[in-house]
């Protein structure tokens, strides 16, 4: 008799992109179980009489009882039976469904309630336009760099002074908001702003005036849209404490100041090594703004399906990312919810699970640009990616003959290295292909291909044609 004989299946689609199966079993097949259910009792339960797991059915019903029976007959449906259900069901799972109820034991009726997998329609996204209008910098931020780099090479010493323009500062920074907590934390007094500094622009320039071992309770106000989701609007006192002032000596823009930064042996290949860094950083800077931007107007048009099962699955990678960072400042994530005066349910329902469900979406529409487009995985470009992770570890200064686990250890490193970084390759290409589509400059990932290969087939065939030497 195969499954479909022996079970009547009824799909119920719910409104929160789940499913409710309700399966009748077809009373021989339950009756098979519950007789597999008696000699599974029998076997760790002392039967009088009889040897482990040799008792008869009706003996074992009437020494532990019908209920223990059926109870071990309905566990043992569900583990075998499962995954056959929701086969025959036709239902693609986002998670572990679960039985909801027993409906009737004669026939057997169960209802389960299963979290369907997410479903994404992307729309017309191939008519979204948005132009791409990144500007290099200018020479003034080009300058502004290169007196970063004389400020990092500068020679300091200790002065028993107030602090002034163009000092080094150590200080210690306390607040009741641990994003704001840094000990032993160095900054340079600027005569000018810079979006980079932190905690925010102008901060270390209301230091100017204090000397070594005082104090000072800054109050500052961040704005609504300001990048750390913890300080958006908010009002803080900072509380903080001068450890040492440091006067500054700068060295010239010279032949020595390249080699001593690596970045060549004349002054004329450290400015474009300077250059090309800020350029780098500025376009990087950029393109985060412009993919998010591309990506909410690609999301305008699309359709997102998901339970928030699957918004519970993102929310602990999210709180999992939160715990590391406070780990880093020896804290860990009670201690935060109690300096927030906060709850950790109200916590993940009013700052975990908006970014969650953003991460989840954005994941999730990139993924079906993948599908829809081809996109395949490049080996030069992920051998490349792989390559950059292990080096920046190296720089960091991971040893990776001292892991932990020996062999075993580096080789699961390795695995998740590789996995995460064929991610950023795949998700680099779907937002490149976006970035095409958006700026009109769309080709299909076939016609791209066959191009590069006419390229390397010309090149080739280039080198070939040379006279020999």
């Amino acid at each position: 008799m195969g499954l479909e004989e022996t079970l009547n299946i009824e799909k119920q689609y719910q409104e929160d992109h789940s499913v409710k199966l309700i399966v009748e079993v077809d009373q021989e097949k339950m009756n098979t179980y519950k007789r597999r259910a008696a000699s599974k009792i029998s076997a760790r339960s002392k039967v009088p009489g009889f040897r482990p797991g040799k008792a008869p059915y009706e003996i074992v019903v009437r020494t532990v009882g019908e209920a223990a029976v059926t109870e071990q007959a309905v566990d043992l449906f569900i583990d075998t039976e499962y995954s056959n259900i929701l086969k025959e069901a036709d239902v693609n799972p986002g998670a572990t469904g679960t039985l909801e109820s027993v409906d009737s034991l004669e026939p057997a009726k169960f209802t389960f309630r299963i979290p369907l997998a997410p479903e994404v329609n992307l729309g017309d996204y191939h008519s979204v336009r948005m132009p791409y209008e990144w500007v290099a910098p200018e020479e003034k931020d080009i300058e502004a760099a290169l007196e970063d780099l004389r400020q990092r090479y500068a020679a300091t010493e200790n002065v028993d002074r107030p602090i002034e323009v163009g000092d080094y500062v150590l200080v210690d920074v306390n607040s009741e908001t641990p994003e704001l907590n840094r000990k032993g934390f160095a900054t340079f007094v600027r005569g000018e702003d810079r979006d980079t500094e932190w905690p925010y622009n102008g901060f270390a320039k209301k230091l100017i005036g204090l000397k070594s071992g005082e104090n000072k309770t800054i109050e500052h106000s961040f704005p609504e849209d300001w990048e750390v989701e913890e300080l958006k609007g908010k009002i803080v006192n900072i509380e903080v404490t001068v450890k040492t002032v440091r006067g500054v000596t700068l060295p010239d823009i010279d032949d020595e100041l390249a080699k001593m930064t690596g970045a060549g042996d004349t002054v004329d290949e450290l400015k474009e090594a300077v250059k090309k860094d800020v350029e780098s950083r500025s376009q990087g800077d950029y393109d985060d703004k412009y993919f998010v931007d591309l990506i909410e107007k690609v999301k305008e048009g699309a359709t997102i399906k998901y339970n928030e099962h699957t918004i519970e699955h993102e929310g602990e990678h999210v709180l999992s990312d939160l715990a590391n960072r406070l780990a880093q400042q020896n804290m860990d994530l009670e201690t935060y919810f109690k300096v927030r005066e906060t709850t950790r349910e109200k916590f993940i329902e009013e700052e975990v699970n908006p970014v969650a469900r953003k991460r989840l979406e954005r994941g999730l529409l990139l993924d079906e640009v993948i599908r829809q487009e081809k996109i395949e995985i490049d080996n030069a470009a992920l051998e490349e990616e792989y390559n950059n992770t292990i080096t920046g570890l190296v720089q960091q200064g991971m040893d990776f003959s001292k892991m932990r686990g020996g062999k075993k250890g580096q080789k699961q490193l390795s695995e998740a290295i590789a996995m995460e970084s064929a991610s950023r390759v795949m998700t680099r290409k779907a937002l490149d292909m976006l970035k095409s589509i958006a700026m009109g400059e769309y080709k299909p990932v076939e016609e791209v291909v066959a191009e590069e290969s006419s390229e390397e087939t010309a090149a080739v065939e280039s080198e070939q044609e040379k006279p020999a030497e």
